[in-house]
């Protein structure tokens, strides 16, 4: 018999697998559901899945669908895209990025409404199974999680449909069949992957890709803007220009823009120019390889234009240990350590680092590419005094480079000198 659980929040999209999940929840624990479903910018509508839980028995005070589109790009994305996060040189954690901020709120409804459980639809072979039940400890300690993917035994999509059937569920039309992947999208990204994904040496059908055009069907003119950028977050966006003699000058005048808002700007124009595809075979930390394909549009401009920013802002040791902190960052998300010591200690020191990344970069998007075309801040650290080819008027002395240059050959010199001795 299944531990005794009396009220449980059940993370719910509304489809197949937590429809099912709502209705075993009722059979196998006995317990009352409670629903809750977020609104990350996935597209589509999110009101069907209050009617369809209240089809399925919930009472409406039971109920909770929210609109967390700023939340989620201001406290979770753009602290991120500060540290210029990707894990495995690649991806940008799209999906990753959306699992501590659902748990956050799921644990919040569960103390208001007096749950003692809490449940998740990832299936047991996935990332966001780990990334759901850590954030939950970590914000609960005491919490029951029920992972219906590991206790039931409906494991194939044969087996969900005839319990849906049984129980009188909702079934969309084509859902009834093997869908051809699995989707998950918030306003950040979209990532598909398995069945006709799952061979890597297979190149994907068109129909995968949901939020990019091909580069190969992108205007054949680029596309200028220019963005804002204000302590490491971005903040403006210029009005595009379009075609090949597009100037700086043109693109001025950007729009201050909540963060969704800019964020969803910004996926326009990388939708429209091709941008944000990555075909990935990832490691994932449940031991296996997975292949993914993910559409991250407005990010991929994003961080582009964030390390441009940086590139005139951040003093060279700054900017180097930023580097070298990042993977570890990166891996942090992807592991579901979001509530961790570590990534609030990291997430400080890079934070620190952006109090004077500050000012605007304009970029030229073209068939699938974010080339940077210029950057400037009133805080900047490029003197062209210094770099000049020109007279610089005593900005330089260049014979400074000679000590600076012996004084680091000095050991190369000793061993080469004792590397010699031994021939």
């Amino acid at each position: 018999m299944p531990p005794n659980v009396k009220k449980v929040v059940l993370a719910y999209s509304g489809g197949l697998d937590t429809s099912v999940i709502l209705k075993w929840l009722q059979t196998a624990y006995g317990a009352e559901v409670v629903t809750f479903t977020a609104d990350l910018g996935q597209g589509g509508e999110i009101e069907p899945a209050r009617e369809k839980a209240r089809l399925l028995g919930i009472r409406p005070e039971n109920i909770f669908v929210e609109d967390l589109r700023e939340e989620f790009v201001r406290d979770y994305v753009f602290p991120m895209f500060r540290a210029n996060a990707l894990y495995e040189g690649v991806y940008l954690l799209g999906t990753s990025i959306a699992r501590p901020l659902i748990a956050k709120r799921q644990i919040e409804i569960a103390e208001k409404v007096g749950a003692d459980a809490v449940a998740h639809g990832a299936t047991g072979k996935g990332n966001d199974q780990v990334r759901f039940e850590l954030s939950y400890y970590a914000l609960k300690p005491d919490i029951r999680v029920i992972a219906p993917w590991r206790e039931w035994e409906l494991t194939s999509r044969t087996k969900l449909i005839e319990f849906a059937q049984a129980h009188q569920i909702p079934i969309a039309k084509d859902r009834r069949g093997e869908a051809p992947f699995s989707v998950d999208a918030n306003l950040l990204h979209s990532s598909s992957e398995g069945k006709v994904l799952e061979d890597p040496a297979v190149e994907p059908d068109s129909i995968v890709y949901q939020r990019t055009l091909s580069p190969e069907d992108a205007p054949d003119t680029p596309t200028v803007v220019e963005i804002g950028f204000e302590r490491g977050d971005p903040i403006s966006l210029s009005s595009p220009v379009y075609g090949g003699g597009a100037k700086r000058s043109e693109a001025k005048g950007g729009e201050r823009l909540s963060p969704a808002a800019l964020l969803a700007r910004l996926n326009e124009l990388g939708r429209a120019n091709g941008i944000g595809r990555v075909d990935l075979v990832e490691n994932r930390f449940v031991g296996m390889k997975s292949r993914g394909v993910y559409e991250t549009p407005g990010g991929t401009i994003l961080l582009a234009a964030h390390r441009a920013m940086e590139s005139i802002t951040l003093d060279r040791g700054a900017a180097h240990l930023k580097d070298e902190l990042m993977p570890r960052y990166a891996e942090l998300i992807y592991n579901g350590f979001w509530f961790s010591p570590e990534r609030e200690m990291l997430q400080a020191a890079i934070d620190r680092s952006q109090e004077f990344v500050s000012g605007s970069v304009m970029l030229k998007l073209y068939k699938g590419n974010v080339i940077v075309t210029g950057r400037r801040s009133p805080y900047s650290l490029y003197s062209q005094d210094l770099v000049t080819f020109e007279d610089d008027r005593g900005a330089y002395d260049q014979k400074d480079a000679a000590g600076f240059i012996k004084l680091n050959a000095l050991r190369l010199r000793t061993l080469a000198m004792r590397n010699r001795n031994r021939r």
